[in-house]
C-alpha cells in the first residue's frame, strides 16, 4: 500500500471513530495530526463531507490554529517557547539563532527536510526560561550554546 492509501485509510478511520462526537472537528483533526504528523490536503473534502460542512470552514480551522500543519514535518520538530517568561529571560536571542541556524522561519522545514520550526507560547517550563522543545522533549535554560549542542546530539 503506498503512503497516499495508507493516509487516505488512516483518515477515513479517524473520521469515523469521531464524527459523532459534538464539535467532532477538532478532535478529528488533532486525531489525523498525531497520527500522521499533519493533516493532508486530500483530507478535506472528506472531512467536510462527513460533518457536513464546507472545505472553505475545515481549511479555515486547519489555518486558524498554528498548531495544525498541511505538510509533513520534518524529522525533528522543534518547538520554541515565545511566552512572557522566556521572552523575559532572552527568548528572542534565542529565537534569532535558531531561525539563523536552521535558515528557516516559524512553520517552515529545513530544506533537507530535518527539522521544521514551531512556536509555542507556553511549554510549562517557566521556572527554566527559556525553554523549547525537540520531538517531544522539553529542554530548560537553553541558550544559543546549548541549542547548538542540542543539534549535534541529534546527529
Amino acid at each position: 500500500m503506498d503512503s497516499q492509501s495508507t493516509q487516505h485509510a488512516a483518515v477515513d478511520a479517524i473520521i469515523a471513530e469521531l464524527k459523532h462526537l459534538p464539535g467532532a472537528l477538532l478532535p478529528i483533526l488533532h486525531g489525523i495530526q498525531d497520527q500522521l504528523g499533519f493533516i493532508p490536503p486530500a483530507a478535506v473534502p472528506a472531512i467536510a463531507k462527513a460533518l457536513n460542512l464546507s472545505r472553505a470552514e475545515v481549511h479555515g480551522v486547519i489555518h486558524f490554529y498554528h498548531y495544525f500543519r498541511d505538510t509533513p514535518p520534518g524529522q525533528h520538530v522543534i518547538h520554541v517557547c515565545r511566552a512572557e517568561s522566556c521572552q523575559a529571560m532572552h527568548g528572542k536571542d534565542l529565537e534569532r539563532h535558531i531561525k539563523q541556524t536552521l535558515g528557516i522561519d516559524y512553520h517552515e522545514t529545513t530544506a533537507d527536510g530535518r527539522y521544521s520550526l514551531e512556536p509555542v507560547y507556553c511549554l510549562g517550563n517557566c521556572g527554566c526560561s527559556p525553554a523549547l522543545c525537540i520531538d517531544n522533549e522539553v529542554h530548560g535554560r537553553v541558550t544559543p550554546e546549548r541549542f547548538n549542542e542540542l543539534l549535534s546530539e541529534l546527529g
